[in-house]
């Protein structure tokens, strides 16, 4: 089945583990939680403290995208913290396996993330070793962005790569129930959606929203 994982980049930073709550109730199957550093994109967020802070309001995977230059020495306490999938970017400056091998370490899930011009045959190396691949379908760093029609062609292709290997396939930025049921169709297991479901309330309606337009379409 398709999860659902909303973004809490778009949710209300004064009241995070309530929103994390009130999405939990709300029918999500996983908790997005974009980490940036001010480098590797021009924004910054959260920290470790802060998983650590909305872990206790739910418990649903924490799916942690780590938008960082060197991710490197934040996978123990990001662990720690209390995610549950840990995701670095292919595009990094520290060598991709050795940082696979740290969360690996930590009994974490692995996940590659790509830009929108990244090559999916770039990642084709990793996938013995990962359990999910997030594909960017706009530039990392905001919310709020239109979706990038060409990630459905690059989705596609990757699943065609995965084949019968266990690793998801995971889709971020612009998702709703126009460009859902595309990403499906195309071999998405995981929609990751900020705007469309945070800001309209209550969040039931957004998620409800996304799981009924995919739904028989996989």
């Amino acid at each position: 089945m398709v999860k659902i994982a909303p973004s809490i980049l778009s949710a209300d930073f004064g009241k995070l583990g309530l929103e994390v709550r009130h999405l939990t109730n709300a029918g999500a199957d996983w908790i997005h939680v974009d980490v940036m550093d001010g480098h590797f994109v021009n924004n910054l967020t959260f920290g470790p403290v802060v998983v650590s802070g909305i872990r206790p309001y739910t418990n649903l995977p924490l799916d942690v995208h780590l938008m960082m230059t060197n991710p490197g020495r934040f996978i123990q306490p990001f662990a720690e913290a209390g995610a549950d999938y840990i995701t670095v970017h292919l595009e990094i400056e520290e060598d991709i396996s050795t940082v696979i091998s740290q969360i690996r370490k930590e009994g974490k899930k692995v996940g590659l993330s790509l830009r929108p011009s990244t090559k999916v045959s770039d990642l084709l190396p990793y996938l013995p070793d990962i359990d999910l691949v997030l594909m960017m379908s706009v530039e990392p760093g905001f919310g709020g962005q239109a979706f990038q029609p060409q990630a459905i062609e690059k989705i596609a292709a990757l699943k065609e790569w995965i084949g019968q290997k266990p690793v998801l396939i995971s889709v971020d930025g612009g998702i709703n129930p126009v460009t859902a049921p595309a990403c499906v169709l195309a071999g998405a297991d995981v929609l990751v959606a900020g705007s469309f479901i945070l800001k309209r309330k209550p969040y039931s309606l957004g998620i409800q929203a996304l799981k009924e337009c995919i739904r028989g379409v996989k």
